[in-house]
């Protein structure tokens, strides 16, 4: 006949089972559902963080509607993306989609509060949790955001996981993608945002929903103000070099260098006649004085900035040099041949 003590350790050891089946079919469930691969050739149309977001204003009853405006990451300025790395997980080229360091620092804050006090979540990660599950700060959930990121980075490239981060991120009350947020904060196109637009942005990311990009918010303005200092230090932040670099030429201008390009294909020496030395020299087939060779090429013209000042005509010859109306008498040795200097007329 059993004994109670002995029915009750066959209860226990039955219960540990049971449980260690249950983890177990609970994380088999999540290396094959959801179907993470579907999102490497189609867009999200609405993510569970957006439906757990309706759910809170329904409870509240607030009647807002979900903002949002999927872009390629072709179209979003690559100002933005700087950023949002610099910000939000600087090593996402170098990771798996876990970054230990930063997970390490994260549990040893944590343990010393008690608490879930700091967190260590990658692009990868977030997005998973955008994607798939809510906010909620449990260890189920994180053990599902695991799973599910592992199997994120073996099926979508890094571009995709970007692109995807970008466009589902919540970046206001109800305002989700860069597009819509750039749309809302700035009045512009996601492609057009400045480097300084692009920082403020990333730095309202771990809570959107406190803070605003257009504030002056203690913590966004160091934020930002930092993210923008990274992005000047490695050489992204060339906003006003792009606006050189980009503006057209104004209508009608003609930048071209045709002069050069004349003298190149006639052989000829286009300064020469504009500087009058050695005409005569050169209509009897010898080199003035002091003349340089005509076969030395032309100067090219001096290029700004990328841009060509347009060449005009040859100068015409100056002839003469003229002083109080008097018109000095051309020096012997560039006389006409064949013909005597005439005497210069005594003044009255």
């Amino acid at each position: 006949m059993p004994t109670k003590e002995f029915a009750v350790r066959t209860l226990l050891k039955w219960l540990v089972a049971l449980a260690l089946f249950g983890a177990v079919a609970f994380v088999a469930f999540y290396f094959v559902y959801p179907d993470v691969g579907q999102y490497a050739t189609t867009n999200p149309d609405k993510t569970a963080f957006m439906e757990w977001r309706e759910a809170q204003w329904a409870e509240k009853g607030l009647k807002k509607r979900i903002t949002k405006r999927f872009v390629p990451i072709g179209q979003v300025s690559p100002a933005l993306l700087k950023a949002v790395l610099i910000g939000e997980d600087d090593k996402f080229y170098q990771h798996d989609g876990f970054d230990y360091d930063a997970l390490e620092q994260a549990f040893e804050k944590n343990i010393k509060a008690g608490r879930f006090k700091a967190g260590a979540s990658t692009i990868s990660q977030q997005l998973t949790k955008n994607l798939f599950l809510s906010p909620e700060k449990s260890l189920t959930r994180k053990l599902k955001e695991a799973i599910l990121t592992w199997r994120m980075e073996r099926t979508l490239s890094k571009r995709r996981i970007l692109e995807l981060y970008v466009n589902v991120a919540e970046w206001g009350d109800g305002i989700f993608g860069i597009e819509a947020a750039a749309r809302h904060y700035y009045g512009k196109p996601a492609s057009q945002l400045s480097t300084m637009e692009a920082a403020r942005l990333a730095a309202v990311l771990p809570n959107p929903i406190r803070f605003n990009p257009l504030s002056d918010q203690k913590y966004v303005t160091f934020r930002a103000n930092l993210i923008h200092s990274i992005m000047v230090r490695r050489g992204f932040a060339i906003d006003d070099f792009q606006e050189v670099m980009e503006t057209k030429d104004d209508p009608g201008l003609d930048n071209t260098d045709k002069g050069a390009d004349k003298a190149a294909a006639a052989g000829a020496e286009p300064q020469a006649e504009a500087a009058g030395v050695g005409q005569t020299g050169a209509a009897a087939g010898q080199p003035g004085q002091g003349q340089p060779s005509q076969d030395a090429a032309a100067p090219a013209p001096e290029r700004l900035a990328g841009r060509v000042p347009a060449q005009g005509p040859p100068a015409a010859d100056p002839g003469p040099e003229r002083l109080g109306g008097r018109v000095a008498a051309p020096p012997a040795s560039q006389a006409s041949p064949g013909k005597a200097p005439q005497p210069t007329p005594a003044r009255p």
